[in-house]
């Protein structure tokens, strides 16, 4: 199987190369990192090239790397049925820079892309319809980004009085507790059964 891959990630860096960043092979999985901006014609050729046939978008996805100038990774992952191969395909974009469509190419990407624009902030150029799929409308903020607070920025809830849902800013009625992690009875001034064997 490796021998394989390395075979059509060959074939993909020559017929590519103005394209493909680098390739890699893991655990049994090919990953081409490429440039976002010709995403679309190279997931084209990944689709239509004979030796590929990469017809099937599995999932789109992406990753936040908060400490990198390109903070964004965008990850395709495709299965080509004639070739019975999975491959991963990643693309890096700055905060501010969009990311091109692939839904011209593959109508399945619009609701993966919506869904990535909801969680991260990524806007992409050229999409039908991108707006939130599973945040609410007046959502503040993107839940998947490392630093969305874990709390979020509202809570909603049923008030009885107005008989409707309403929003109120999160209020935490205890601080967070630092947690050290040695042990969970940290402080305690007395002897658990089991413990009194130590010396």
């Amino acid at each position: 199987m490796s021998e394989a891959l390395q075979e059509l990630a060959a074939h993909i860096e020559l017929k590519r190369a103005d394209d493909v960043v680098s390739t890699e092979i893991a655990f049994g999985e090919l990953t081409v990192t490429v440039t976002a901006g010709n995403i679309v014609s190279f997931l084209e050729f990944l689709r239509d090239d004979p030796n590929c046939r990469f017809t099937t978008l599995v999932d789109i996805t992406a990753v936040d790397w908060p400490s990198r100038p390109a903070r964004f990774d965008v990850v395709w992952h495709f299965l080509s049925m004639w070739r019975n191969q999975r491959i991963r395909v990643k693309a890096a974009l700055r905060e501010d820079e969009m990311c091109p469509s692939i839904t011209d190419a593959f109508p399945v990407a619009n609701w993966f892309e919506r869904e990535i624009f909801d969680m991260f902030g990524i806007l992409f150029s050229g999409h039908p319809d991108l707006r939130r799929i599973l945040t609410d409308y007046g959502f503040r903020g993107h839940p998947l980004r490392k630093d969305f607070p874990t709390t979020g920025y509202v809570e909603l809830r049923y008030d009885e009085v107005q008989k409707r849902v309403v929003y109120e800013p999160v209020k935490l009625t205890q601080e967070y507790r630092q947690f050290d992690f040695l042990s969970p009875w940290e402080g305690a001034h007395y002897i658990l059964p089991g413990d009194e064997k130590q010396g």
